[in-house]
């Protein structure tokens, strides 16, 4: 597997840096940071946390998109000092080999959504913005659930017109348009389990290609 990467685009310790600096704005957004004034507060880096309307804003309904993103999601979560609900949105964009977006459809048999969004503040989390559609669908579909407000955070954005075109409200990192593997990205459903955001040797593109073409 490592014989097959042509370069590290992110590094691990870059990730994980990142990831913790956006939980930590999120935390912010949902709560704000005010010095303790005594009672019960989170604690995010020894700092007090106290959430501006308690009755609202410390409570978050994450919803990732599967599968790429679960990684991501797993490590955002756990710097998240306030309630969190988890959904699950399957929205099917590759297929195979692809290596660019075929147009979105929402696997339902994989989709588990609590049974009421009305009222919740919403993250919906992909792993990367490419051409916009996945983030778009997903978002329409959960609006009509009336949140009382519905955000977007995505772990990679494309440098390309359609995904800057996109408002996320989130972003970990902008990426050259290329097409990436690792920390939950896959190719051909493998790759996801590397620890680093990486690119892929074309011979081994091309590689899987051929096979998929012969069967």
């Amino acid at each position: 597997m490592q014989a097959d990467i042509e370069h590290i685009l992110i590094d691990r310790q870059a990730i994980a840096d990142r990831v913790r600096a956006l939980a930590d704005q999120i935390t912010r957004d949902h709560c704000g940071e005010l010095p303790e004034q005594g009672g019960d507060v989170a604690k995010l880096d020894g700092r007090s946390l106290v959430p501006v309307n308690p009755a609202a804003a410390a409570d978050i309904t994450l919803v990732p998109i599967l599968t790429g993103s679960f990684i991501f999601v797993a490590d955002l979560i756990r710097h998240l000092p306030v309630m969190v609900q988890i959904g699950l949105l399957s929205i099917s964009s590759y297929a195979g080999t692809a290596t660019t977006s075929r147009g979105t459809t929402i696997r339902e048999e994989l989709t588990h959504l609590p049974p009421s969004l009305e009222g919740k503040h919403v993250l919906l989390v992909d792993d990367i913005l490419d051409s916009g559609q996945t983030l778009a669908l997903a978002a329409e579909l959960l609006a009509e659930r009336n949140p009382a407000s519905l955000r977007t955070c995505v772990l990679l954005r494309k440098r390309r017109p359609e995904a800057m075109a996109f408002n996320a409200d989130y972003v970990a990192f902008d990426i050259p348009d290329e097409f990436v593997v690792g920390y939950g990205l896959d190719f051909n459903d493998y790759y996801r389990n590397l620890p680093d955001i990486v690119t892929l040797k074309p011979k081994v593109v091309e590689a899987a290609r051929r096979s998929e073409t012969a069967t």
